[in-house]
């Protein structure tokens, strides 16, 4: 049977892959781990294999990933940065056709559920906001995108040649749902996409607050809010208005109480800032959105993600998510055709919301 390798120096752990204890290979290396250079102390990791054989994406648990790295997927470069690569073709998670290497916070104690209120965050008008590991929070990143996939089927879908680096996500919780307030779903109030097509030489970065409703009901689709370059659903050269691949870019996801502070800035560029109640119907320019849930995602648990989400699906379906991005599931294959997406994160952190000057 194989096994998730633990890079450390003369380390000997325990890996809990997808709920289970595994026992691992004690490697040496000289090389450090990622949790030795950044604070992974709040975050476990999904990565884009099934080592144990129980067709389940692998998990890192919050305490294993501090003895954890992947040569491939999950590790420290030269300079002491966080990598993190998926390729098009891998496994997934349950509720996804994207593979990922990415980071999922986790608040509390090991003893709670991934869904337990003592793991998440909440806005302050939820109902049960006392009962959360916190009032909103703070995210902050330096990333670096150095590749994305080049390869698409269908290009003319939005998700084609793009990777999400960071992003709120709501719990998927069937006891909420059946509550009927009209939360539970699992959606996302944000995500930052970077998007770069094969030919062109800049990208684009972008963010998209996803209306929360059932996955059946036509109007949850993704708002999309340029930041720098084009939005998704063009096809036009950004030129220099753009990022560049391997060009730095910092994002300051800001949750306090119910309204969402976001701030993006790059050397080249002019910060670029929004804010949103997500707690309401009224969208970042500050209209009412008919279709949105009135509340927004007041009654939600929230956690932040980061990391690289590969968004380039090889699922062939008509839906609007399924690029049919080409890939072997063979990772050295995949890398030298471009089939996969790499991030690097040269700063992440998180913790309480930043009360505003």
């Amino acid at each position: 049977m194989k096994f998730i390798q633990v890079l450390s120096s003369a380390i000997i752990g325990t890996i809990v892959i997808a709920g289970c204890a595994k026992n691992t290979i004690n490697e040496t290396s000289s090389k450090p781990i990622p949790a030795a250079k950044f604070d992974l102390s709040t975050w476990k990791i999904t990565i884009p294999t099934d080592n144990d054989n129980n067709g389940k994406v692998d998990q890192v648990s919050k305490i294993d990933i501090q003895n954890y790295s992947h040569p491939d997927y999950f590790y420290l470069d030269d300079e002491n940065n966080m990598v993190f690569a998926t390729p098009n073709k891998a496994f997934t998670t349950a509720n996804s056709s994207n593979t990922r290497s990415e980071l999922h916070q986790l608040l509390g104690g090991p003893q709670l559920t991934n869904y337990a209120p003592g793991n998440n965050f909440s806005l302050k008008s939820h109902k049960n906001a006392q009962s959360y590991a916190q009032i909103g929070g703070n995210l902050q990143a330096t990333v670096k995108v150095n590749h994305v996939a080049k390869r698409a089927t269908y290009p003319e879908k939005n998700p084609a040649y793009s990777v999400v680096v960071g992003q709120i996500h709501a719990t998927k919780d069937k006891t909420i749902v059946a509550e009927g307030n009209g939360f539970g779903y699992g959606n996302e109030p944000i995500k930052i996409y970077f998007k770069k097509w094969p030919n062109h030489q800049y990208g684009s970065v972008f963010w998209n607050y996803e209306r929360n409703l059932p996955k059946a009901d036509p109007n949850r689709v993704d708002i999309a809010y340029p930041v720098w370059g084009e939005l998704w659903s063009e096809s036009n050269e950004p030129g220099e208005n753009g990022i560049a691949l391997n060009e730095a870019f910092s994002y300051e996801i800001n949750v306090v109480e119910d309204i969402m502070h976001l701030t993006f800035t790059t050397a080249r560029h002019k910060p670029v800032t929004f804010q949103i109640n997500l707690a309401n119907n009224i969208d970042a320019n500050g209209k009412v959105d008919k279709f949105d849930h009135p509340h927004g995602y007041k009654g939600d648990a929230l956690f932040f993600k980061a990391g690289a989400y590969n968004q380039c699906s090889i699922k062939d379906d008509p839906g609007f998510w399924y690029p049919k991005c080409l890939g072997t599931g063979d990772w050295k294959t995949d890398k030298k055709n471009g089939d996969y997406a790499q991030v690097t994160f040269t700063r992440l952190v998180t913790g309480m919301s930043k009360k505003l000057q």
